[in-house]
């Protein structure tokens, strides 16, 4: 009976630990100066002033081929962007914004009478415990990472870091 009680007691220990683990990291590492996105390769590089700092696998848009160019078109956008706000409440763990749409996107989309869309994140996965990119391209355009890893990148990067996105 005695252990029974001392074994509960170390779990609810380490149960209660785990619970109040912070999904907020700090980091004191150098500089995050751009990321570059390559979506054939579903690599996310994070640069410093002297390389790469670290890259992540991620999962992209239901539609990933070509360039965001409508609301719902399941396409994550290419080109030049900035990180630009953050979502520490996001349903999707954390997330950082990307600046898409820019004047061009907004511009194209008018142009024939439809909506560019936008909300555009890199950000976590749906539930915990699962990994968004095991389940390849499930997003209306936005970019997945694990909880874990969006958790880092919430923490290196800061707003008004550029973005740039190739196909």
């Amino acid at each position: 009976m005695k252990r029974r009680v001392f074994l509960s007691g170390i779990m609810a220990t380490f149960l209660s630990a785990c619970a109040s683990a912070s999904k907020f990291r700090t980091y004191k590492g150098p500089e995050v100066t751009r990321l570059r996105m390559y979506k054939a390769k579903r690599k996310l590089v994070l640069d410093g002033a002297s390389g790469p700092l670290r890259t992540y696998s991620m999962g992209l848009g239901f539609a990933p081929a070509g360039h965001k160019q409508f609301e719902g078109d399941g396409r994550t956008p290419e080109g030049s962007y900035v990180i630009d706000r953050r979502n520490p409440n996001s349903r999707f763990h954390l997330s950082i914004g990307i600046s898409y749409p820019n004047e061009a996107d907004r511009a194209f989309a008018a142009a024939r009478g439809k909506s560019p869309g936008g909300d555009i994140f890199i950000h976590g996965g749906p539930r915990p415990g699962i990994d968004p990119t095991n389940v390849r391209d499930w997003t209306a355009g936005c970019v997945t990472v694990s909880d874990r890893e969006i958790e880092r990148i919430y923490a290196m990067v800061p707003n008004g870091t550029p973005i740039d996105i190739y196909a």
